[in-house]
């Protein structure tokens, strides 16, 4: 009886839900004006102290502990960090579905002991999308949230195949063997973690999925409490057919076919995805970008991803400020930061670095919201990505930062721009994801961010034709391209949507070497949406600048501005700081900045790891 009024109610909870999302409330239609914040991911879930941990052979840093666990028994096995990390990621399919997952796709750069390689399995808009897709009737975009929910942000997921093909020249493990930790939990069950349950409780569109409503909730309607064992047959099903058939399993045949009539028939908010979609999919081996910085050499993703590009110019423009600046040129190591402290009085966490950092910041996110999109669709400021790191470029928008804040920046000219071709993206939210990072006993190491977009993705969940409770989500992908296609004069924003485009992310995996002798020195990355951009950076600055192990410096306060207000993580910041802060002209604003870095680093002859303590994850290693 309670379950039957339960789904009665679920028509009218549809509507109201789709506006709570990201909206709080269901009282106003949603603004027509996007606020320069965008919102975290993931509702925040608290701080749980970390202790950072050490190794010698091989290590493993991921989002759950089950998760790693799987990666971990993969290296013990003799597997190679490739195999580990699709253990990885299978379970993480289960006991994390909420931020990635097979439904949706990744960025994974990697290091063979010989050269970097970054493999892009970045979700494609389905053959029949254009630019009107995120238009409503009277040619205006549609409320982000209305967008979420529903078929029509779903795009072709590229996770599965990716790995498949990275794993045929990475992988030293049989392919099936690799889905074995998540076949036995996805049949014998899992407890529900404080995080899961503290993400469904503050969900309201998946109750009105009924297949997702009656996996994740009881019959009450309220989420599955922690420690409850939570089966997922389907997954299970699908799962095995993966590991018997590769990733065909999931592009054609029946789970293809259970995706796109889910997608395509869905009640209020239909897409486009078809099976031919599905079937075409190709991931991509693409060059990486390596970009020398102090004694270092770092390695990150090339566009459609905007992380390295961002993250790199933040740094550069730091540096290019002069070593007069502590914390922008030859600061020296300040011990760590209290879990509400600042560290040294120029610090990574103190006004002087603050005001410098956001100001770099904003002048990088100008530049990203004019010019990085999918390079198969937009030519590089130039004639290649790298314009944007020129060291002369930096210097030149160092020099805008002065001793107040500029509040908005606008995007400069890299070498060989004589004029603007597209105009710049309008602000608009970006959500994500997971991390993890591996090296393996052979020296292999990579690190890989994977996403299914917003928390619960497109709020589908597919069984995969099985017909059995649970399954995977489908992403959301398709909203991180731009809504608008065209500024008010019709000049084309380039992140605009296209038949098979990628969608611009902010993934940002990271591998770090000793620029002298060659040698890796870590991995890193962080779920976060925009704010991804500044997770990574922080945690460079930390290990690399002020000195920090990788714990100490994931611990650190997030900060960041993606050229609008400073945004600091609430509770982190003393007074004094913010007040020199709007002394500076900043507007700021203190939010929940929910992280979830993992780092592995070098040390002595060893490895030493660091996970999140604003998330779940742990790191494990021999």
């Amino acid at each position: 009886m309670l379950k039957t009024a339960v789904r009665a109610a679920r028509a009218a909870l549809f509507a109201c839900s789709v506006l709570l999302l990201g909206l709080g409330g269901c009282a106003a239609p949603p603004s027509a004006v996007t606020p320069a914040i965008p919102p975290m991911p993931e509702v925040s879930s608290g701080l749980s102290s970390k202790p950072g941990w050490s190794a010698q052979r091989f290590m493993v840093a991921a989002a759950n502990p089950l998760a790693t666990d799987a990666g971990y028994q993969l290296l013990k096995a003799g597997g190679s960090a490739l195999d580990a990390a699709i253990a990885v990621q299978m379970v993480l399919t289960l006991v994390e579905p909420q931020s990635s997952g097979i439904g949706g796709g990744a960025f994974l750069m990697h290091w063979d002991g010989k050269a970097v390689q970054a493999w892009d399995g970045r979700e494609t808009a389905p053959a029949a999308a254009d630019e009107r897709l995120f238009l409503l009737p009277d040619g205006k975009p549609m409320p982000f949230p209305q967008a979420v929910v529903g078929g029509r942000s779903v795009g072709v997921p590229g996770v599965v195949p990716m790995l498949e093909q990275a794993h045929r020249v990475h992988g030293k493990l049989p392919w099936g063997r690799l889905f074995d930790p998540a076949i036995q939990l996805a049949e014998e069950g899992f407890p529900v973690s404080p995080r899961l349950h503290t993400q469904l409780r503050a969900e309201q569109a998946l109750k009105a999925t009924p297949n997702a409503a009656d996996y994740f909730y009881g019959a009450d309607g309220q989420p599955h409490p922690v420690g409850h064992r939570l089966r997922n047959p389907a997954l299970a099903q699908v799962l095995k057919r993966l590991a018997a058939e590769g990733s065909a399993a999931l592009h054609t045949g029946p789970m293809a076919d259970d995706m796109v009539r889910r997608v395509r028939q869905h009640p209020a908010n239909p897409g486009l995805l078809s099976t031919a979609d599905l079937a075409d999919y190709r991931p991509l081996a693409r060059g990486p970008i390596c970009t020398d910085w102090r004694a270092y050499r770092v390695c990150g993703f090339p566009p459609p991803s905007s992380g390295h590009l961002a993250v790199m110019q933040i740094l550069g423009m730091l540096d290019a400020l002069g070593p007069e600046a502590p914390g922008a040129g030859a600061a020296a190591p300040v011990g760590p930061a209290g879990a509400g402290g600042t560290g040294a009085a120029d610090g990574p966490a103190s006004a002087p670095f603050l005001h410098r950092y956001t100001e770099a910041a904003r002048l990088a996110f100008a530049d990203r919201a004019q010019y990085v999109a999918d390079p198969a669709f937009v030519a590089a400021p130039g004639g290649r990505w790298t314009s944007l790191l020129a060291p002369a470029y930096l210097q030149a928008r160092s020099s805008l930062i002065g001793a107040q804040s500029m509040k908005t920046a606008q995007p400069g000219r890299p070498p060989g721009v004589e004029r603007l071709s597209h105009a710049s993206q309008p602000h608009q939210p970006e959500f994500g994801t997971s991390h993890l990072s591996i090296v393996d006993s052979e020296g292999r190491a990579l690190a890989m961010t994977t996403t299914i977009e917003a928390a619960w993705g497109s709020r589908i969940l597919s069984d995969g034709g099985t017909g059995l409770p649970g399954g995977f989500l489908l992403n959301n992908q398709l909203t991180d391209f731009s809504f608008a296609p065209a500024d008010a004069q019709g000049q084309p924003i380039a992140n605009r949507v296209e038949s098979g485009k990628r969608p611009r992310s902010s993934m940002s995996p990271t591998l770090v070497f000793d620029r002298r002798d060659g040698r890796l020195l870590m991995s890193l990355g962080s779920p976060g949406g925009a704010a991804i951009i500044h997770f990574t950076a922080k945690t460079l600055l930390g290990t690399l600048v002020f000195g920090l192990d990788a714990q100490r410096a994931i611990d650190l306060p997030n900060f960041g501005s993606f050229n609008g207000p400073t945004v600091l993580e609430k509770g982190r910041f003393d007074a004094a700081t913010l007040e020199a802060l709007k002394a500076r002209g900043h507007a700021v604003q203190e939010i929940d900045m929910t992280s979830g870095l993992q780092a592995i680093q070098r040390r002595g002859g060893g490895w030493f790891g660091g996970a999140d303590p604003r998330r779940e994850g742990v790191v494990r290693g021999d």
